[in-house]
């Protein structure tokens, strides 16, 4: 997926992905094309594994 599929997809915006990806704490990601501008895109499995660490359950605990 690219980052816009996922912006429209999940609510993820493409700026907080490249945030997240700066910052080195998003979900996984392949880089098809060397470069600073290179060519990112999300694996479906990779975006919904990264949301279900993201989640907490009522009384904070992680799920």
């Amino acid at each position: 997926m690219t980052p816009a599929e996922v912006e429209e997809e999940y609510g993820i915006a493409v700026q907080t992905l490249a945030n997240y990806r700066w910052q080195g704490v998003g979900p996984a990601y392949v880089k098809k094309t060397p470069g600073r501008s290179g060519r990112i895109v999300y694996r479906r499995a990779a975006i919904e594994a990264w949301l279900d660490a993201q989640t907490v359950q009522a009384g904070g605990k992680a799920a």
